[in-house]
Formats: structure tokens, C-alpha cells, sequence
């Protein structure tokens, strides 16, 4: 068994869009700019927060999600990803209590914070609201007993609103939450929203880590972070086991999409491949004009292939590069946007053309959420019955999604999914290997071919 006693807090919030993602890339700036080492995490499955907290913010970031994760599986992520750190810092998603169905705090961050042992900064939208704030507070705080809820943060007030509400927390509560201070009404290039987040080219990051530090200088004037800090350094000790990951004798190389169009990614995923042995080799479909040499495998993740259709319909030879190694049975996982990609075609441009298939935008969310995977006939990952959790989310649909395996949500619904044989992943879900190793083990191995011993 080991133990992690990292420094950590957990920014959750009352509901989304309540500002705990602002609050968040706030305070990480401003612990950075403290030179302290900082580590992040998210809740639930999203790609793009842990992308923009890593990429932009220089924050080291992951995901935490148990529906994906076993307890133990979460214990050892958070000690794994935060073990060179001075502090991390976990954001919620949506509200606190909210989990993976209408009725159930399974999945939420709630949850997590009670298996990660974290204590919880809970923040308020306080538009509109006086007295009513503590009335809120005092809800999420007795709603259930083991919540953790130990500081609080309140947005969208005045200063002078603040001082009274503080006084009126302070005696409501005797002292057992702790006010940390308020963000004011931002003005709108202030507040990060989605649209913000999966922004990479490189003059927008300039723009925005221009406004990360206006927002830092924001917090340090109206948020004690030295408390904060402080009340991180509370964090009961995490004890767990480490998962057996088999290292593999000879190494391989695979190629991974990573640019503009292809950038959704659990990082966890790409790390454990590197454990097992493998070297990853990133690549551009949108710029480069081959899949590099000696290859072994290809990961194609999703992204936003849908706003650069014209550039990676012109990337002639890289469409052909990928055609032809699928065509030699180069082993690939193609999820979302990279299963769109290997489709006839997204609207209408053309893409690599290796599977059937027209992909167009449906105007809303398909099939969305966390769903359990049954493989319907042996394939390349997994034989015929195994399972694995992942995740959907997207607006375009394709009109041949496949049948290798059933989809499952929490609510019972069902439906066929993905394309598989011995050589190909290709469909919307976005796998996690946590949540069944043997996934990744096997693409692994199908990937050594002949070398597999």
C-alpha cells in the first residue's frame, strides 16, 4: 500500500456556469506566479479544461472521474499526476451534488472529494441575492454530512456586499466555513468560458495568458490565498495500491494525431501506453504530409475536425498516408472526430475514405454522456462479451456508426456502436483504459504483431 498527503482543494460550484471554471484558471495562474509547483485535475470526463489548464497555464493536468475509475484507481491517479507538486487543484463539474443521472450523486464531484479525501471551496453565483447567499450555503453544507465543504468563495458581488455576507456566514456558521473573498462583476474578456478553452493557436494564447494574469491580479486582491494554501495543506492522507501495468519487453512506436483538429485526449491513456513501452509520435494531419516513418500503431483522437474540413481535405497525401497503413492493417484507435476523419467525408469534403460513411452536423448533442461499452464480437481490444467505460459528446453524426459493440447509459438506453476487426477502433465513444486495462494492453500487443511474445 502507499500513501499521498499531497496539499490540495476541490473548486466546486453551486451549478454550472456559477464561475468555478474562471475562479480556477484564476487562482492556478496566481499560484504559478507565487513559483509554486502546481498540479490540476477535473472532474468528470472533459478533455479541454485539463488541456487548457496544461497547455496554457503550465499547470501538470489530468482527469478524475469515478465513473470511470474505481476508488482505488482515483487515489492512485491523483498521487501519480500531483507526486512532483506543491499543491493541486481539482475542478468540479456542474454542481456539486450533481452525478451521472437525475437523482444521483454518483459521478459527481461530491463523490470525488469524499474518495480523494479533498477539501472543498465551494463557489456561489451571488447575482441577484443578498441574505439568500447564506441560505444557499447553509443547503450544500447540510444537504449531506460527509461533503467537505469547507471554505467558500462568492462571485459576482460588490465589495461592499461581500463584507456584509461575510459577517453574516461568519456568525451562521460560527466559524466552520471559512470565507476566502469574492470575485467582483468581470468585465466580459475576463470571464473564461468553454469557447475560450480549446483555443491553441499560439497568438491566442498570448491574448489569453495576457487576461490569465489580469485575472491572477484579480484573486490576489480579493481572494486570501495564503488561507487557501493553507486549509489545501488539511488534506487527509490518501492510501491505496498501485495497478499492476504490464511492461512489455520491446517497445513500439505509435503515431498520434495531435494538432487543431485532433487534440481530445485523456492523458492518462497516452501516459499508460508509455508505461507499457511505447514511444508516441506526434503528427499534424492538418499540416503534415505523411504519418511518420516505422510505425507500429496509430491513436486518432477526437477534436475539432469539423472547423478545419477544407484544410484537411487538401492534405492529399497525408488522407493517402493513413489510407494506406489502415490498408496494411496498422493497428488504430480512431475515436469521435478521428472516426469521423477515416469516414467518406464531413459535410462535403472529402476525408481518408477507408470507411463507409457521410458525416453532418445534427444541430444538437448526440448520444450524449457516459456509457458502458459490450464488445458484441472478438476485435482487436477485447473478445466478444468483454466491457469498458467511456464517454460521447458530439453534434455530428455519422450515417454508418457500426455494430461491434452495445452501448449502455445510466438510464438503461441502448444502442449499437463502432466499427472494429482485428486491427481497428474506430467510433464515437472515447475510451478509458482505467476502467478496463486489458483495452490498452491488447491494442498494445496487436501492435507488436510478429515481436509478441
Amino acid at each position: 500500500m502507499k500513501n499521498n498527503n499531497i496539499p490540495r482543494i476541490m473548486i466546486a460550484g453551486t451549478s454550472s456556469n456559477c464561475g468555478k471554471t474562471t475562479v480556477t484558471v484564476a487562482l492556478l495562474q496566481a499560484l504559478v506566479n507565487r513559483k509554486l509547483k502546481v498540479s490540476s485535475f477535473k472532474c468528470g470526463p472533459d478533455y479541454i479544461d485539463p488541456m487548457f489548464h496544461g497547455e496554457i497555464i503550465g499547470a501538470k493536468s489530468s482527469n478524475l472521474d469515478s465513473f470511470f475509475c474505481d476508488e482505488n484507481s482515483i487515489k492512485y491517479l491523483l498521487a501519480k499526476n500531483s507526486n512532483d507538486s506543491e499543491i493541486a487543484v481539482i475542478e468540479g463539474v456542474m454542481g456539486f451534488y450533481d452525478g451521472a443521472g437525475l437523482n444521483t450523486t454518483k459521478s459527481s464531484t461530491y463523490e470525488v472529494s469524499n474518495i480523494t479525501n479533498t477539501p472543498v471551496i465551494l463557489i456561489i453565483n451571488c447575482k441577484g441575492m443578498a441574505t439568500s447567499i447564506a441560505a444557499t450555503l447553509k443547503g450544500f453544507v447540510e444537504y449531506k454530512k460527509n461533503n467537505n465543504i469547507k471554505g467558500v468563495i462568492l462571485n459576482n458581488i460588490t465589495k461592499t456586499t461581500f463584507s456584509a455576507i461575510k459577517q453574516l456566514i461568519e456568525e451562521e456558521f460560527e466559524g466552520n466555513i471559512t470565507v476566502l473573498g469574492y470575485i467582483p462583476k468581470l468585465s466580459k474578456d475576463l470571464i473564461f468560458g468553454s469557447r475560450h478553452l480549446g483555443l491553441v493557436t499560439s497568438e491566442e494564447i498570448e491574448d489569453i495568458k495576457i487576461k490569465l494574469n489580469k485575472l491572477a491580479e484579480v484573486v490576489e486582491d480579493t481572494i486570501d490565498i495564503d488561507n487557501l494554501i493553507k486549509l489545501a495543506s488539511y488534506a487527509k492522507e490518501n492510501v491505496f495500491k498501485s495497478p499492476v501495468i504490464k511492461k512489455f519487453n520491446h517497445s513500439i512506436n505509435i503515431a498520434v494525431a495531435k494538432d487543431k483538429a485532433f487534440c481530445f485526449y485523456y492523458r492518462d491513456n497516452l501516459e499508460l501506453l508509455q508505461e507499457m513501452g511505447a514511444n508516441l509520435l506526434y503528427f499534424s494531419p492538418l499540416n503534415d504530409v505523411e504519418l511518420p516513418k516505422n510505425i507500429d500503431g496509430l491513436y486518432i483522437g477526437g477534436g475539432y475536425p469539423e472547423l478545419y474540413v477544407k484544410e484537411l481535405s487538401q492534405n492529399l497525401t497525408m488522407l493517402k498516408s493513413i489510407r494506406d497503413a489502415l490498408s496494411d492493417n496498422i493497428p488504430c484507435i480512431a475515436e469521435c472526430g478521428g472516426f469521423m476523419y477515416l469516414a467518406n467525408s464531413i459535410d462535403t469534403y472529402k476525408m481518408v475514405s477507408y470507411l463507409e460513411g457521410q458525416s453532418e452536423n445534427t444541430g444538437k448533442l448526440m448520444r450524449f454522456g457516459y456509457v458502458t461499452l459490450t464488445a458484441n464480437k472478438n476485435n482487436m481490444l477485447c473478445k466478444k462479451g468483454e466491457k469498458i467505460k467511456a464517454h460521447e459528446f458530439h453534434y455530428y453524426d455519422l450515417t454508418e456508426c457500426g455494430d461491434s459493440f452495445t452501448a449502455k447509459k445510466t438510464n438503461k438506453k441502448t444502442w449499437k456502436c463502432v466499427v472494429s476487426n482485428d486491427f481497428l477502433y474506430a467510433g464515437y465513444p472515447h475510451l478509458n483504459f482505467y476502467s478496463n486495462l486489458h483495452f490498452a494492453e491488447n491494442f498494445y500487443k496487436k501492435c507488436l504483431g510478429e515481436n509478441y511474445v
